[in-house]
């Protein structure tokens, strides 16, 4: 009487998890459709409910820990909104000049930046001219010279070495770095990049995952941890135990980089719960 799916350890080359039969990391959550879908999955025991543990920004967490770059240090210690922080930089206008439109192009900067975002593939996106998503790229790394300098290292050592590290030493291999076509060996540094920042995040909690039973046990709880969708862990919840419960999750999913690495900026934890997993965003 309850769905399950079947998750590969081994799913991608960052070390994130893949579900298939069914995908239940693929169910839409930005559009009318994908919310009516959320609706159908409930906890399956009467008086329960669902609860959803989201990592707050994790990658740019990481990238920022990585980077050490002095002012997306400065914006998450300073728990600003990173994105409008970001735009203020890049536009050099006061945090409360930063307008909507301001904030959506840094917020897909911010995010492009991540996965080596070509100023073609911005311009596509943001459905403006290549040379004004170049010249927004160049804004960007002027304001961030911290991340140059980790992208210019992190391909240098791909190079060297044909693999990259996440934070807790776990190789990511790039065979294809040594390629002679530049295609290839672009597309190759771009995945040297992101590597060691999504494939920290996948680290950060599938170690969340390994302390979750024990540390709801310890606390009297009865919540059980249904699913992991990236940066998310879905569990069901006696209605009753919701607030413990939350108290628990979230203190084992910021602590999950520790012992073992302490990062340069806090970790936060977003939860919400309801009915179904709909109500839990």
């Amino acid at each position: 009487g309850r769905l399950h799916t079947t998750y590969n350890q081994a799913g991608s080359v960052t070390g994130r998890f893949s579900s298939i039969d069914p995908n239940l990391q693929n169910i839409p959550i930005r559009t009318d459709v994908g919310r009516q879908i959320r609706v159908a999955f409930h906890a399956g025991t009467e008086g329960w409910l669902l609860l959803a543990a989201d990592y707050s920004q994790i990658e740019l967490r990481v990238l920022a820990h990585l980077s050490a770059d002095p002012g997306l240090l400065e914006a998450f210690r300073n728990d600003q909104d990173i994105h409008a922080a970001t735009a203020a930089q890049v536009y050099g206008v006061a945090l409360d000049q930063v307008t909507l439109d301001m904030r959506r192009i840094a917020k897909v900067l911010n995010f492009g930046i991540i996965y080596g975002q070509s100023p073609f593939g911005l311009a596509n996106l943001l459905k403006i001219p290549q040379r004004e998503a170049k010249q927004y790229i160049e804004a960007y790394f002027a304001r961030y010279p911290g991340i140059v300098a980790y992208m210019d290292q992190t391909k240098e050592f791909a190079h060297s070495k044909g693999y990259v590290e996440t934070i807790f030493g776990r190789r990511c291999h790039v065979p294809a770095i040594g390629e002679k076509n530049p295609a290839r060996r672009n597309y190759a540094e771009r995945q040297a990049i992101n590597a060691p920042i999504q494939g920290s995040a996948a680290d950060i909690i599938k170690r969340a995952m390994i302390e979750m039973p024990s540390a709801l046990l310890e606390a009297g709880l009865n919540a059980k941890m249904l699913l992991q969708v990236h940066d998310e862990l879905l569990f069901e919840v006696p209605e009753s135990e919701v607030e413990e419960t939350k108290k628990v999750v979230s203190e084992t999913m910021e602590c999950a980089a520790l012992p073992a690495r302490e990062l340069q900026v806090p970790i936060t934890v977003d939860i919400g719960y309801g009915e179904n997993w709909s109500e839990t965003h």
